[in-house]
């Protein structure tokens, strides 16, 4: 039973943190942004800035990946839990400080990165916005790669 557990442990950490991981740090990088008006727009109109590489699309397409992959990636931890509680190693300090990282990275995910990117969608700037989307990004790219450091050493573990 362990090792199924583990496996889908592992598996879903895998598939849907990695998913939810490159799409919100790849978001930022086509989303709609704003141009101030240039010489040859019309008074008064803003131009979508750096359309060539920009792709309403695409930032669609990884807003709804961040949520359906963030959603899924609840199995990750109650899987993780699971095994905690079957191997006996719920009382690790490892353990415990990984729950506390994935559920900030967790709640990152649900009330800072998804609303940022679903306003990003609806109402377009000149990127300052998605400066701070894409620092926000980064933090929970970072937990995640603690909490992956913290599954492969173990500190405080028991024998």
């Amino acid at each position: 039973m362990e090792g199924l557990l583990l496996s889908v442990h592992v598996l879903a950490g895998i598939v849907f943190v990695g998913g939810s991981a490159v799409a919100t740090s790849l978001f930022p990088r086509y989303a709609p942004v704003l141009a101030s008006v240039g010489v040859g727009a019309a008074s008064g109109e803003s131009t979508p800035a750096g359309s060539d590489e920009r792709s309403r699309a695409v930032a669609l397409a990884l807003h709804r990946i961040t949520r359906v992959y963030g959603i899924f990636g609840i199995v990750v931890p109650a899987v993780g839990i699971a095994l905690a509680i079957a191997q006996g190693r719920m009382g690790e300090i490892w353990i415990m400080v990984s729950m506390v990282l994935t559920a900030a990275a967790g709640l990152l995910l649900a009330l800072q990165i998804y609303p940022r990117q679903r306003d990003a969608l609806a109402d377009p700037d000149d990127g300052t916005r998605l400066r701070k989307l894409s620092m926000t990004a980064g933090i929970y790219n970072l937990l995640w790669a603690i909490v992956v450091v913290l599954m492969i050493v173990r500190p405080g573990a028991y024998a």
